[in-house]
């Protein structure tokens, strides 16, 4: 016999926490699935020294304040032990080790095939987040042997990468952060594809977070003529390429081809690797979902969450709303928004009470 509940969320990591809060408030029976054997698995894959780009203050969930200073900026441990304190402070449902390998739907009912069990629910909600499968290209399988290369989610610290000229590639704030930490110790090249906005982490003597919040601007929809211009623009917080030339870290463009430890650059120049470390960024797989949720690019269709499947859900996509809706102290509003679309489903007519609820929100 298959478990049954309510609502099922897929992922414990930030965005599927902050469902589980709003879902326990409405006294539903449901269960938080987790495939690695520890919440939040994806800050657990970041590098030693990272520190947030957000204070504090901003890093909190519903219910519970991000503890220590709220003006200073903490680490990437600090955020896994602060989810772990919110789960078990609100004494939230979940089963670690619980990888889904197939989402289907029938007779209105959704199932999950766990390999070794079924789990079916009512309504369905996937919290994966955007950090799914790194994405590294093609031609890095050109690169030699010899070469050392990892991912950005394999790197840990200075010391793991061999001694000698290590490449960065990828110009967003990973890139730019592990190649500021590299270059103390080794010959770092940064390869940008493409420029991106600097701006400062303080500004006149604020945060750039409380400018951005005391402006609204984290809160422009992903709709409206400000988020259409930024939902495909990166920006550098706190990180510039004049920062790192004064780190003796040289600026390259971007990376063409690879022919065992020479790379090929898009100005025709070439240059001899001993490590390059791929700050590429991911790409989504939703390919265990067997339902039409995704376009065509293999990317979540939705409409603040809702899909056009009834009952399912996404939860903490970036731009799912607004600029804020991946960053951890923002994923609340839209995780609100997720739980009110639940509480007003009907099962009997698949529908939702108020079918305007869902409709883009247009700023």
């Amino acid at each position: 016999m298959a478990e049954r509940y309510d609502v099922v969320v897929i992922g414990a990591g930030q965005a599927g926490l902050a469902g589980g809060y709003f879902l326990a408030r409405q006294s539903r029976r449901f269960v938080i699935l987790e495939a690695a054997d520890a919440i939040a698995p994806a800050w657990r894959e970041r590098w030693d020294s990272l520190r947030l780009f957000t204070p504090r203050r901003y890093d909190g969930l519903p219910g519970l304040a991000f503890p220590g200073d709220p003006d200073g900026y903490p680490t990437g441990d600090e955020v896994v032990a602060y989810l772990e304190q919110y789960a078990a402070h609100f004494e939230l449902p979940i089963e670690l080790g619980s990888r889904v390998r197939s989402l289907t739907k029938g007779d209105g009912t959704f199932v999950l095939d766990l390999g070794d069990r079924l789990v079916e629910a009512e309504q369905m909600v996937v919290a994966t987040g955007p950090f799914q499968v790194p994405r590294v290209p093609a031609f890095a399988d050109s690169l030699a042997p010899e070469v050392f290369q990892t991912h950005s989610t394999g790197y840990r610290k200075p010391a793991d990468v061999p001694e000698g000229t290590v490449l960065v590639v990828g110009g967003g704030n990973t890139g730019y952060q592990i190649a500021k930490e590299l270059s103390a110790s080794d010959e770092v090249k940064l390869a940008i594809g493409s420029r991106q906005t600097p701006l400062p982490q303080r500004l006149l003597g604020r945060d750039l977070f409380w400018w951005l919040t005391r402006l609204g601007l984290l809160e422009k929809t992903v709709d409206s003529r400000v988020g259409r211009r930024a939902r495909h623009r990166d920006t550098l917080i706190g990180s510039s390429p004049r920062e790192l030339r004064r780190h003796g870290v040289e600026l390259k463009p971007r990376v063409v081809g690879i022919s065992g430890r020479t790379v090929s650059f898009a100005d025709g120049s070439r240059l001899d690797v001993d490590a390059v470390i791929w700050a590429t960024g991911y790409r989504p797989d939703y390919s265990w979902i067997e339902l039409p949720v995704t376009d065509e690019t293999g990317a979540a269709r939705h409409r603040r969450g809702v899909t056009d499947v009834p009952g399912l859900y996404f939860l903490g996509l970036s731009w799912q709303h607004t600029r804020g809706s991946a960053l951890l102290g923002w994923v609340a509003d839209d995780a609100a928004f997720v739980a009110e679309q639940i509480e007003a489903f009907d099962p009997g007519t698949q529908a939702h009470h108020d079918a305007r609820a869902i409709e883009p929100v247009r700023g």
